[in-house]
């Protein structure tokens, strides 16, 4: 079974940045498309940005502009960078395979945004 670990996560204030990390197990990670999802409380999972085993991106309208995501094949780790973090960004961010999720998900990274 693949193991997705991530990390990265904190409090910080609006405006600010963080960089998340997602680790992954598995031998066939550079052929899959990653994506970070995020889910708020009281709200579903949603995914907020994708990118394919060669590197093509696609962001949720919420994120675009802000948010970057890439990938080191060589680590098995797909990286988000969020920047001019808002409140409405606070949620728990996990990563998985993409347009559709393995059937299990790592334990997340809280990530919340408030002065």
């Amino acid at each position: 079974q693949v193991q997705l670990v991530e990390s990265g996560g904190g409090l910080v204030q609006p405006g600010g940045s963080l960089r998340l990390s997602c680790a992954a197990s598995g031998n066939n990670f550079r052929i899959w498309s990653m994506g970070w999802y995020r889910q708020a409380p009281g709200k579903q999972r949603e995914l907020v940005a994708t990118i394919t085993g060669g590197g093509s991106t696609n962001y949720g309208d919420s994120v675009k502009g802000r948010f970057t995501i890439s990938r080191d094949n060589a680590r098995n780790t797909v990286y988000l960078q969020m920047n001019n973090l808002k409140p409405e960004d606070t949620a728990v961010y996990y990563c998985n395979r993409s347009p559709v999720p393995m059937g299990y998900w790592g334990q997340g990274t809280q990530v919340t945004v408030s002065s």
